[in-house]
């Protein structure tokens, strides 16, 4: 994992990195049987290095703890690694030149349950078994399953914690989802 983090920190496959001033490869657990997959780092992301510390991140954080998880227990990471500008959606060009990292730090981690927040990291996740996403309502809360040769693995789109900062109402969707997937990890 080490040699795939500088290789994201010396990225230059889009253009993300002239205006990002820090690469947010992930971080947490390398044993982890949970891992959850965002969109593309923020702001406080930005500035950190980090994924999911700004006010979203303080959400999932609550949103583990209801589930006795911790960061240190799980692996967080982004489908694109650098800040998009003014926290604009990735691009699928920068998606596609991020694609290749993602999917080795799966292949390092090999979680049994992968988490991806919002539409862009469900649609990037679920694309590659062929199922399409318009929207992440119709996705969340599902389980799809990557049956990978040598490790399957159990796939749960969500909403993004954002949503939830925005409107309070699909808080309690996320502890939902979130009971869910302790639940699915009981029975893994």
């Amino acid at each position: 994992m080490d040699e795939l983090v500088e290789e994201i920190r010396i990225c230059r496959r889009c253009g993300l990195w002239k205006r990002a001033k820090n690469p947010v490869p992930g971080e947490g657990n390398l044993d982890a049987s949970l891992m959850i997959i965002g969109e593309a780092p923020g702001y406080s992301e930005d500035v950190e290095g980090r994924p999911f510390v700004g006010a979203a991140g303080k959400l999932l954080d609550r949103l583990l703890s209801g589930i006795d998880l911790n960061r240190r227990e799980v692996y967080i990471g982004n489908i694109v690694k650098h800040r998009p500008p003014l926290n604009r959606d990735p691009k699928p060009d920068e998606i596609e030149a991020c694609t290749p990292y993602l999917d080795r730090q799966i292949e390092i981690i090999k979680p049994k349950i992968i988490v991806p927040l919002g539409r862009h990291s469900a649609m990037s996740i679920l694309s590659k078994m062929n199922i399409e996403v318009r929207r992440i309502s119709e996705v969340r809360g599902k389980i799809y399953v990557d049956r990978r040769p040598d490790f399957p693995i159990r796939i749960m789109p969500t909403f993004h914690p954002a949503i939830a900062l925005y409107n309070p109402r699909y808080r309690s969707t996320l502890e939902e989802d979130f009971t869910r997937i302790k639940m699915e990890l009981q029975r893994l």
